[in-house]
């Protein structure tokens, strides 16, 4: 899914979560793809009878409302689009005796699954939720012989999955021993670990929906050992990415381990993201007068035509989004929008959530 039209997605999942009717009479439709249309409005049509039953009468005429205009706006359509059809309709206001209608035709981006009606407080939104989330999981492990972290990369979240300690002894040896028993012991040991690792690799990851493969990183030979000694199973072995040098094997681990591996994650939205946001700071720092923060400079370099690239945050209201990227496309410039998920992300953020990298300066 392109970002911008994941974006608007999300705030349409928002906008309808927001919502509460005072009673029942918040109907949402699905209709999966590949479904008849007719047969849709013959259960809407149905749904009409069940609902003369509803004791209140004020409840009664919203549904019966809703429910007279979702079947009109069917009709608009002589097949379903590919993807299916998601309806929301029902009565929003919130002051009582003042109905406000609202009707909502949303085309997924993915294909529904599910046929589903509901007539409730709440719209259910759920499917158009779990279509928020990335379309590709990576699997994240950092270590060395004293320890190994899992995590997991999806979208532009890095999550801590799992913490392994090894116990395998230090350079020191035990007193007693002789320095080749200790040696054998030591290295037993890590072996040791390293089918603990793998164990837990396949555990974590060789079931998991959307898994598109995993990086290996840590200080020294150690992961390259472990890629020897560690038994991991074929499957998990061809799925390897990359295998990188990182300083750390905890969670500042995972981090680096995504920031040295963006060229082998670089269609993935989060590298996407930071080499943007790091080419706005960049030039914020060294070139002041090629790039802009806030509403109002920004819309004035776009007024003058001096925006290359428009780069929009989370959390900017839709009517000033359209705005400025009507402005935007009225001049060629390439319009991005970004989260705040990442450190870059929520600096952006705290700038204003809206700025811009300059063909050329714009004077005060």
């Amino acid at each position: 899914m392109e970002e911008e039209k994941r974006q608007q997605l999300k705030e349409l999942v928002e906008e309808l979560e927001s919502y509460r009717g005072r009673h029942t009479e918040l109907i949402t439709v699905l209709a999966p793809a590949g479904s008849n249309i007719n047969n849709i409005g013959n259960q809407l049509t149905s749904e009409q009878s069940t609902a003369q039953n509803i004791k209140s009468k004020t409840t009664r005429t919203n549904v019966n409302d809703a429910l007279e205009r979702l079947i009109r706006h069917l009709k608009l359509y002589k097949t379903l689009p590919k993807n299916g059809l998601a309806l929301f309709c029902g009565n929003v206001s919130k002051k009582e005796g003042q109905p406000d209608l609202k009707l909502w035709a949303v085309e997924p981006p993915q294909p529904l699954k599910m046929k589903y009606y509901r007539c409730d407080q709440t719209f259910y939104v759920d499917p158009l939720k779990a279509m928020l989330s990335s379309t590709e999981v990576y699997g994240l492990l950092v270590m060395d012989r004293k320890e190994a972290t899992f995590g997991l990369l999806e979208g532009k979240a890095i999550t801590r999955l799992k913490h392994l300690t090894s116990g395998v002894p230090g350079k020191i040896k035990a007193g007693g021993q002789s320095a080749a028993r200790f040696e054998r012991l030591t290295e037993e040991a890590a072996k040791e670990f390293y089918r603990r690792i793998a164990n837990l690799l396949k555990e974590l990851f060789y079931n998991m929906p959307k898994f598109k493969g995993w990086i290996l990183g840590g200080p020294g030979p150690t992961k390259e050992e472990f890629l020897v000694e560690g038994n991991i199973i074929t499957e998990l072995k061809n799925k390897l990415i990359a295998t990188k040098d990182v300083g750390y094997t905890n969670e500042e681990g995972l981090q680096e381990l995504v920031q040295v591996s963006g060229e082998n994650l670089r269609q993935e939205e989060i590298t996407k993201e930071k080499r943007l946001l790091e080419k706005f700071f960049l030039t914020l720092n060294k070139k002041k007068d090629k790039a802009a923060y806030g509403l109002k400079p920004v819309e004035k370099a776009l007024e003058y035509g001096a925006v290359d690239i428009l780069i929009i945050g989370s959390g900017i209201d839709k009517a000033t989004q359209k705005k400025l990227k009507q402005k935007a496309k009225a001049i060629n410039a390439t319009v991005e929008y970004v989260s705040d998920e990442t450190q870059e992300g929520a600096q952006f953020k705290s700038l204003s959530g809206i700025g811009a990298i300059l063909r050329f300066a714009v004077q005060e």
